[in-house]
Order: C-alpha cells, then structure tokens, then sequence
C-alpha cells in the first residue's frame, strides 16, 4: 500500500481490526458467562459490611462537594509539578528562565485559586 491513500487504507484497516477484536471480545463473553437466573429476590438487594440495608439507597449530595473535589485535585495534581523544580533547583546553572516560568506557573495556580475565592466556591455552609 503505497501512495497517498495508502496510509489511509492501512488506518481503516487497523479500524476494522480493533471492532473486530472489540466485538469478539463481548461475543465470547456473552457466549462464555455463566446464566444462573436469581433464585430469590434478596439476590439483587444491597449488602454492605453485614448489615441489612436500611431505607433508600439514595442520597442526595451537594454540589459543593464535588466543587471541593475537583479544586483539592487541581491544586494537589498542579502542586506535584513542584517537586521536579525543586530538585533541579538545586543544581548550578539553574537559570533565570526557570525561575521565571515557575513565577509563572505559580501565578495561574494563584489566579485560579483567586477566581474560586471570588466564585465563593470556598465557602463551607
């Protein structure tokens, strides 16, 4: 296969491979599964730690959780980046450059810890 539609006709082989290969794989699991229908009800119940579940099983959830989630996340995943410039840091011939793209890097953690200030995403009640 040569030629300008060449690489094309090698991607849509590889395409056509990785559906089959995605289709066999459900195709034999659906074929190889054991099919043991419930016998009781208490077979689809909840069960956690040996207790009986007690009332609904849902549960309402603020949004605000999943807000202190998501930024505790963003600032420990960006606060990781940290770790390799202080080690090179430490190193002769660090220049200028890098302290400045640090600055800078620091600079946008700031400002998105400042928009979420000014949101009053960080208000707890």
């Amino acid at each position: 296969m040569s030629g300008y539609l060449g690489s094309y006709a090698s991607l849509g082989l590889l395409l056509v491979v990785a559906v089959g290969v995605f289709v066999a794989a459900f195709l034999f699991n659906w074929l190889l599964r054991p099919n043991r229908p419930a016998v009781s009800t208490g077979k689809y119940t909840s069960y956690e730690c040996g207790l009986d579940p007690v009332g609904e099983g849902w549960a309402q959830v603020h949004i605000r959780y999943y807000l202190y989630a998501y930024l505790y996340t963003l600032f420990a995943v960006e606060s990781v980046f940290l770790f390799p410039w202080a080690v090179i840091f430490s190193r002769p011939g660090f220049g200028v450059t890098a302290v400045v793209e640090m600055a800078v890097f620091i600079a946008v953690l700031a400002l998105g810890l400042l928009y979420a200030w000014r949101k009053r995403v960080l208000r707890w009640a």
